[in-house]
């Protein structure tokens, strides 16, 4: 006997570090969180799509018709120069 401790490694367990368990108690903590966290991102990546798909912006660009309707509704611009933007581009 070592002083006690019940074995040859120093008294951390059966035979080794982790009382008995080792890797596998390991395993047995880690894998849960592993598959938490890949849960997390898929729900993460299917909203931004989501989103993404609702709002039109997964590759669409804004026509200068769609820019010009926004900065009239946000009231940048008044309703003589939205009426002679928009004949402009729709001329073009």
């Amino acid at each position: 006997m070592m002083g006690g401790w019940g074995n040859m490694m120093g008294g951390w367990g059966n035979g080794g570090y982790g009382g008995g368990y080792g890797w596998m108690g390991m395993m047995g903590i880690i894998m849960p969180l592993v598959f938490i966290g890949i849960v997390l991102l898929c729900i993460y990546l299917f909203r931004r799509n989501s989103s993404q798909v609702h709002t039109g912006g997964l590759g669409k660009q804004n026509s200068g018709l769609d820019i010009l309707r926004e900065r009239y509704a946000r009231g940048e611009i008044d309703s003589p120069e939205y009426q002679s933007r928009k004949q402009d581009l729709e001329n073009r």
